[in-house]
């Protein structure tokens, strides 16, 4: 239970500095910058509670979810003077909270007992929607939506998760090594521009 708590947590604070990132290289005041972080975090989560019936929705039952959205957020804030590389600062977020909000997806999944598919199709939704709305609001194409690898790293680290968990391998292991294997192909996808074809 600790450590499922530290695996939302973990991608709460991530999405967050992400969302408030990418407001802060469009130039939007505090307030907007509180709203990309708050529908980068808790996006993808919503929609998948909406998906399997878990309503009302946690962020909704959980306030310290919402402050802590609102202190990663005046943190980045804060720091935004010292962050040399924005666009790398924003991946490195962006591809960590892909890791931890797979997994959550995926543990939802399981615990109401759907197969293989419809749990990386959970996983999916959780990790990348969150960022699907913020480039929405933000005038932007969607990440999912390009070239970049993006849901492909949510898929293959969830199948590298059915694998493991075949081979008997330790829980917390699985899932440490299923956040690291996302957030890895993640950053090597984008390090040396490996992309999906696209279609002229």
């Amino acid at each position: 239970m600790e450590f499922y708590t530290f695996i939302n947590i973990g991608g709460t604070i991530a999405f967050a500095a992400s969302g408030a990132l990418a407001g802060i290289r469009k130039k939007l005041d505090v307030f907007g910058l509180a709203v990309m972080a708050f529908v980068t975090s808790v996006g993808g989560g919503t929609i998948r509670d909406i998906l399997i019936g878990h309503l009302p929705v946690k962020w909704i039952l959980d306030s310290s979810i919402v402050l802590l959205i609102a202190g990663v957020t005046l943190i980045t804030v804060l720091f935004k003077n010292r962050i040399e590389k924005l666009d790398k600062t924003l991946t490195f977020f962006d591809s960590l909270g892909l890791g931890f909000f797979t997994l959550r997806g995926i543990q939802e999944g399981i615990a109401i007992q759907l197969d293989i598919p419809s749990c990386l199709i959970l996983g999916t939704i959780t990790a990348c929607f969150g960022g699907v709305i913020r480039d929405i609001l933000l005038n932007e194409i969607p990440t999912l939506f390009r070239k970049e690898i993006y849901a492909t790293a949510c898929i293959l680290g969830g199948i590298i998760f059915f694998l493991l968990q075949k081979l008997n391998v330790s829980a917390q292991i699985v899932d440490i090594i299923t956040i690291l294997t996302i957030f890895g192909i993640r950053l090597i996808a984008v390090k040396m521009n490996i992309s999906l074809p696209k279609v002229d």
